[in-house]
């Protein structure tokens, strides 16, 4: 019965030239479907150079001291960019970026601010800002092309990233390997020799005053052992009256000793200061120099006034030695009896001497940042550099002058105490002598004397051994500064002997240094900027996004060829075609009753019959259909298909699947059925998996996606296609096929109880006359 109807539905097919024009209509116009879809959808993506994305650059570059070259990250991106092919990259002004982007003419624009360099920049500056791209898109023209510019302009972000990164790095290491190579040259060895002659020269003059102290103690306290001496003599014998006086005499020339030390020493200091007043001489010598040399190039000027800021910077700590020298001074003075006249009159004079001191500081550092603001701005504007100039030079004739002042003070209020203190003790030694002269008669009174003496010469020797000891201290800590100094020199010449375990590591310390300074600066800095490099390894590639995509769009044409085939078949056999397949001619006879599906079962055409019998011209065009569009993927567009029989095995077990459950629908629920079968149409392609992860689809898609047929066919279609992981290929097989059971159970059993229904229905539908 079945391979009766078949035969004349077939021959049917084939009368005439119509019906075979339909017949292969229907069978190709769902591969056209298909092959549309994936020949527009081949390589999207690769045809991105035809967008035009904008770009302007509104920065306006940075320069600072760390950085001595002016840095301008933005040029740094349209260079990056006129070699970028991603995307079709116009470079326009900035009012002409954002009116293309609204006008349509652009998808997007990307605005580099002025400030993008130096807001970059704050990384090395406690007020970090971060520094942002102005980013417009027209998200109304496509759906897709803001996803495509948006790619384009994380490219951006990341090549900026990585610029900036290699280019600090880079400036670092450049800078590291100049500090390496300046070390190691002839002149900073020279520089070297020359600080540690210096160096121990000052260690060695305080070493001197040190021992000179000592001895001006060890003088007082063979005073004070003289006149301890000379009163027990007076108390013993007036007869020894003589060797006290010589004594005495002694004592006399100690003075004169501490008068002439006072006297050298203020020729010290007289030269001192002369030197630093003819040090600011020759500053400003050098700054006259160094602006006259602007005209021949702003950077030998700039470095020249660096150098002069430099200079005037590392004098500084003379000041702040003489002031601590002072201060100990003021301390050893404060240790002496509150009964010395002179006492409070040497505070106030020394007191006096450190705030000069302090002010003539001032204007040393003062002087110290005017040339190296100077300095930066000969290289900015010289037309301001003359100004600079006199401004600078007034200040070395401010400093000058707190050089004066101080020189001034310290002759008129200091020196002056000094000698009142030596003459205060000469005095005091007369008196003693003049004492001893007139009251030889009452030396039982000089006891007293003496004592007061002994009391006023031990606490000077205390204050003296207190200075004695600092200027010894001050002397180890320059000894112990030059041992640094040539240990260092010699670890970084690789010359240490190896006999301390310190100049060992300060040698090893030096070989990296060197090994990283002479290292290719470029190659490092590239290593920085993009530490990780990520290499892709594709698993099961797919050749390109056409072939991607093209189970998704073969699967959909299959179920659309199924919809055409139901709209263009009938479904059900009518009451002639029974007849003649039962042999009984053109007519049923009366006793069938109302034409409809098993009105012949009483003569052995049962309704299994009727449905398999019709389906088979249904199976045999969606098997033709499935093959064709199969067999034009592979071979006419050449989508990948590793396997290509399983490839056709997919398509012809999808068009029996799908044209079995849309003919079942349909001669179930008639019309009724055909609009499911579009609405299951609609359902799977948005929850079938086949454009976007189902795990990026809403919840609702996610639980039905396993009781969907497209799913599974799309998966066995990629497994054809790429390659299967275990039975990857045979369950999505088995999970389609499956699809079967539900649709023979509603086509052979269930819709029974609803043949008359659905004839009631049909029968009211074309009463309308329309429908």
């Amino acid at each position: 019965m079945i391979w009766g109807i078949f035969k004349r539905d077939m021959c049917h097919a084939t009368r005439n030239v119509i019906a075979v024009i339909v017949s292969m209509g229907l069978v190709v116009v769902p591969a056209l479907y298909a092959w549309f879809n994936i020949a527009a959808s081949w390589d999207p993506y690769g045809n991105t150079k035809a967008l035009k994305v904008a770009v302007a650059n509104n920065d306006k570059g940075y320069k600072s001291d760390l950085i001595p070259v002016r840095v301008n990250v933005g040029e740094t991106i349209i260079s990056t960019l006129h070699a970028n092919d991603q995307l079709d990259w116009q470079f326009v002004k900035s009012d002409k970026a954002i009116d293309g982007v609204k006008s349509g003419e652009y998808y997007a624009a990307i605005v580099i601010p002025k400030g993008f360099s130096a807001d970059m920049m704050t990384l090395f500056s406690p007020d970090i800002k971060h520094a942002q791209l102005k980013y417009y898109l027209n998200e109304k023209i496509n759906p897709i092309a803001p996803h495509i510019t948006d790619q384009g302009a994380t490219t951006v972000v990341n090549t900026i990233d990585k610029t900036f990164a290699k280019t600090i790095a880079q400036v670092g290491l450049d800078l590291a390997s100049s500090i390496l190579h300046y070390s190691q040259s002839p002149q900073m060895a020279e520089y070297m020799r020359n600080l540690n002659g210096n160096l121990t020269t000052m260690a060695n003059t305080l070493s001197g005053a040190s021992q000179q102290v000592t001895s001006y103690s060890q003088l007082l306290g063979s005073a004070n052992d003289i006149v301890d001496s000379t009163g027990k003599l007076l108390a013993s014998a007036t007869k020894a009256g003589k060797q006290a006086q010589n004594a005495l005499k002694q004592g006399k020339s100690g003075a004169t000793s501490f008068t002439s030390a006072g006297a050298n020493v203020t020729s010290s200091v007289n030269t001192a200061l002369d030197q630093v007043s003819g040090a600011f001489d020759q500053v400003a010598a050098k700054v006259n120099k160094a602006f006259d040399a602007i005209g021949k190039g702003s950077d030998t000027a700039a470095s020249q006034l660096t150098a002069l800021s430099e200079q005037v910077s590392s004098g500084e700590s003379l000041y702040d030695t003489y002031i601590t020298s002072l201060n100990h001074m003021r301390e050893s003075v404060e240790q002496l009896p509150d009964s010395d006249s002179a006492k409070q009159a040497l505070l106030e004079a020394i007191d006096r001497e450190i705030t000069l001191l302090e002010a003539a500081k001032g204007d040393s550092q003062k002087l110290a940042q005017q040339l190296k603001d100077a300095s930066t701005q000969v290289t900015q504007d010289t037309a301001a550099a003359e100004s600079s100039r006199k401004e600078i030079l007034n200040r070395i004739t401010s400093a000058k002058q707190s050089i004066s002042n101080v020189r001034d003070d310290y002759a008129t209020n200091v020196k002056p105490k000094i000698d009142a203190l030596a003459s205060t003790v000469s005095t005091l030694i007369s008196q003693t002598d003049s004492m001893i002269t007139q009251l030889s008669g009452t030396a039982d009174g000089l006891d007293d004397v003496t004592g007061d003496v002994g009391t006023n010469v031990t606490s000077i020797r205390s204050t003296l051994g207190a200075i004695a000891k600092k200027l010894d201290s001050s002397a180890a800590t320059v000894k112990e500064l030059i041992t640094k100094l040539e240990t260092g020199g010699n670890a970084g010449d690789g010359n240490s002997d190896g006999g301390d375990g310190d100049n060992d590591a300060d040698s090893g310390k030096s070989d990296e240094l060197r090994a990283l300074a002479t290292a290719n600066a470029s190659t490092l800095s590239t290593l920085i900027s993009a530490p990780v490099a990520l290499h892709r390894v594709s698993v099961y590639p797919i050749a390109n996004y056409g072939s991607a995509m093209a189970p998704f769009y073969t699967i959909l044409s299959i179920w659309v060829g199924a919809i055409i085939l139901c709209a263009m078949l009938k479904v059900t056999i009518s009451d002639r075609e029974k007849a003649h397949v039962l042999g009984l001619g053109d007519t049923l006879p009366r006793i069938a009753g109302p034409s409809g599906p098993g009105n012949a079962s009483r003569w052995g055409l049962r309704l299994d019959h009727e449905y398999f019998g019709r389906y088979a011209i249904f199976a045999l065009l969606a098997l033709l259909q499935g093959t064709l569009v199969c067999l034009g993927d592979t071979y006419f567009l050449g989508v990948q298909a590793n396997h290509a029989l399983q490839f056709l095995a997919v398509g012809w077990l999808a068009a029996l699947v799908f044209s079995n459950i849309v003919y079942t629908l349909t001669v179930s629920f008639g019309d009724i059925g055909k609009a499911v079968a579009v609405v299951l149409l609609v359902m799977q392609v948005a929850g079938s998996g086949g454009t976007f992860p189902i795990e990026t689809l809403p919840k609702f898609f996610q639980m039905l996606y396993p009781f969907l047929p497209f799913p599974h066919a799309i998966d066995a279609m990629y497994a054809a296609m790429a390659g299967s992981y275990g039975n990857e290929y045979l369950l999505d097989m088995v999970y389609l096929a499956l699809f079967l059971i539900p649709s023979l159970l509603l086509g052979l059993v269930l819709r029974k109880p609803v043949i008359r229904l659905n004839n009631w229905v049909s029968r009211n539908l074309e009463s309308t006359k329309v429908m």
